[in-house]
């Protein structure tokens, strides 16, 4: 399991990887896991043969698919290097009255 700030990285077995679609790239051409609201600054993930895949029943649900190595990186927190394999991106959430959302940062 990898952290950095409020992503999590769970690798998960091939199996276990549902239906997915690439997520498209930002403006920039970066793959973003999860994106700052107050500071703007981006988790990002990247790598050779590297895809960032959102699960078609829910888009938020995100998955990379490693082929050899990969890395996540963010202005804020030291670089996670990502052996080959599948894994699952998981966003930490907090209660808010009725409901759950994404930490904003």
């Amino acid at each position: 399991m990898y952290r950095q700030g409020d992503v999590l990285i769970i690798p998960v077995v091939e199996t276990a990887v549902p239906a997915c679609a690439p997520v498209p790239r930002d403006r920039r051409g970066r793959m973003v896991l999860a994106r700052g609201e107050a500071t703007g600054h981006a988790h990002v993930v990247g790598g050779p043969g590297l895809q960032l895949l959102a699960d078609l029943d829910d888009p938020e649900r995100m998955f990379i698919d490693v082929p050899s190595h990969g890395r996540v990186t963010h202005e804020e927190h030291g670089p996670i290097s990502l052996p080959s394999g599948q894994y699952r991106v998981v966003r930490q959430r907090e209660y808010i009255p009725g409901a759950f959302r994404p930490v904003a940062d």
